[in-house]
């Protein structure tokens, strides 16, 4: 591949990028912001603005569009889980506020189901609280919650995750039931959950305390994201935020969280777009690019090629990669692509034995790349 396929900024560092065929990762950069939500940022960028009234305005603008009680735009899902963490734990309270994440004196347990732990239940943590699980990693029952609420109980705390729903987990239903019945809010993680559009603040409208959404996966810049949940929540969210640690000079610890004109204007914008475009268009298109791929794998005899034909959420359709009858497995053909030319970044998620590339973070024409490289390899 000549340089002209790439844009050369990343040479006057002397970095070297890449083809992300993983998807929406964050090591990888996260997304390319949409035409939209560029132009939004750049004009955003032409004026100053008081941070604590951008803040407040354009989450009443969001929860209208969206249909909520409330909307806060964060620097990501994971700020959002943090700071709503923050919010259950020392509420309205500038002392408790300035306290954390030392939280002594106050209910500091967030309890989440064995079945639900995962890589960024740490946002959780960054506050200052303390997991507690609570059933098994084979089942979990209204009486395990039940039995894990104590005193020390701050909230609940659900990961959603609708592409692959366990039915042996305690449901979201169940969870607020339960929770609401003890007073204790309920947390949603639903970072990817935007599509179907009815998944788009569902859970708030369920009767979630909160639900946190990459802005990422929306065409936002990937340090941005949202929280949507009731008007109480988001209030104490706000306090906890850097707009509450710079306007109303409270030290609290979402200092670090900050979110500026652009990333707020764009968060807009992208949520705009979103619900008003052609998803009919977007998903034809990524399918497309999907079957291009295993056109081209098919000509391997050692690949075995097959569509994900999942709709759901960020990262739709997608194509499942095996090898078979070959010396090679599918780490090798993982570390083969990454240090090949260019190099292509792709991932065997857990003890899968197989390699799943996503369209998400592939520009036009890359997939074509993609399957020819792999082609290569094995010839």
């Amino acid at each position: 591949m000549n340089k002209e396929h790439w844009n050369n900024i990343y040479e006057m560092v002397s970095a070297k990028p890449i083809i992300n065929a993983i998807g929406s990762v964050t090591m990888l950069g996260g997304s390319t912001p949409i035409p939209e939500v560029k132009r939004a940022m750049d004009l955003a960028d032409s004026s100053y603005i008081p941070l604590i009234e951008l803040e407040e305005k354009a989450g009443e603008f969001l929860s209208d569009f969206i249909g909520v009680p409330a909307a806060y735009i964060t620097s990501g899902a994971g700020s959002a889980l943090t700071l709503a963490t923050a919010a259950i734990m020392a509420g309205d309270d500038d002392k408790l506020i300035e306290q954390l994440p030392n939280t002594d004196g106050m209910k500091n347990e967030i309890l989440i189901q064995k079945k639900h732990r995962y890589w960024y239940d740490r946002c959780l943590e960054a506050a200052g609280a303390k997991l507690i699980e609570f059933g098994s990693e084979i089942k979990t029952t209204e009486k395990d919650l039940e039995e894990a609420i104590n005193a020390k109980t701050a909230g609940v705390h659900f990961t959603m995750y609708e592409q692959n729903t366990d039915p042996n987990a305690l449901s979201l239903e169940k969870t607020i039931e339960i929770a609401h019945s003890h007073n204790l809010p309920v947390l949603v993680d639903a970072a990817g959950q935007i599509y179907p559009l009815e998944n788009f603040g569902k859970y708030v409208k369920m009767g979630a305390d909160f639900q946190c959404i990459a802005a990422k996966y929306l065409g936002a810049s990937q340090s941005s994201g949202l929280a949507l949940g009731t008007k109480d929540m988001i209030r104490k969210i706000s306090k906890q935020s850097f707009v509450g640690y710079e306007g109303r000079r409270i030290r609290g610890i979402g200092r670090p969280h900050k979110v500026d004109r652009q990333e707020m204007m764009g968060v807009v914008a992208a949520v705009q777009n979103w619900l008003t475009m052609d998803h009919e268009t977007r998903l034809s298109n990524i399918e497309e690019q999907s079957m291009t791929l295993i056109n081209i794998l098919s000509k391997c005899p050692y690949i075995e090629a097959t569509m994900i034909d999942n709709i759901i959420g960020h990262q739709p359709f997608g194509v499942k990669i095996s090898i078979k009858n070959h010396k090679l497995n599918v780490h090798d053909l993982v570390n083969l692509l990454k240090n090949g030319s260019p190099s292509i970044w792709t991932r065997v998620v857990g003890e899968n034995d197989f390699i799943e590339i996503h369209m998400f973070g592939l520009k036009a024409e890359e997939e074509k790349i993609v399957g020819e490289k792999i082609v290569e390899i094995f010839e």
